[in-house]
């Protein structure tokens, strides 16, 4: 199985790590998808390696997308490439999708949160709602094939909902 980050410069770490590991773990093939091929600097200074384009990305093959939290959501969202990947991951409906903290900037973006029950950063609540969207402050929401956290102290809590949908899916 295969799983899917978007990333570009901006990330925290943490929200970024955290499931690439997890999902390592489960046996995933996990890459990392950016607008650019060079290093990228988290928020906390550590360092990754893309590996491919955004533009590049092939959603079919992949089962799983995560956005990270950060800087870097805003900086995905303004790319065409970034909201059409998501766009496809959500509307896919057998994928599962996973945004944390302002990852549901790129969903709203991608205009597909119409209907959906979900969770983020409570600065950006007010943004999902005007989307559409139905605010939960909670830890982990799911809806179908989205899973949303509100941030990096939500990890333990996202990891084991999105494994466990994940294991449904098989």
């Amino acid at each position: 199985m295969k799983a899917l980050i978007l990333v570009t410069d901006g990330f925290e770490d943490l929200t970024l790590f955290l499931p690439w590991y997890r999902l390592r773990e489960e046996g995933f093939t996990v890459r990392l998808a950016s607008p650019f091929m060079h290093g990228l600097t988290g928020l906390h200074g550590y360092r990754v390696e893309p590996d491919e384009r955004i533009h590049e990305v092939n959603p079919a093959e992949y089962d799983a997308v995560v956005i990270p939290d950060g800087p870097c959501v805003e900086k995905l969202r303004q790319r065409e490439a970034a909201v059409d990947v998501i766009r496809t991951f959500v509307s896919d409906g057998s994928s599962r999708v996973a945004a944390i903290g302002h990852g549901p900037q790129l969903l709203i973006s991608g205009g597909v949160l119409d209907g959906r029950v979900v969770t983020c950063d409570p600065g950006i609540r007010d943004d999902v709602r005007a989307a559409g969207a139905v605010y939960r402050d909670e830890a982990v929401v799911r809806d179908g094939n989205l899973i949303t956290a509100r941030g990096a102290d939500d990890l333990p809590r996202f990891c084991r909902e999105f494994v466990r949908a994940l294991a449904a899916r098989v």
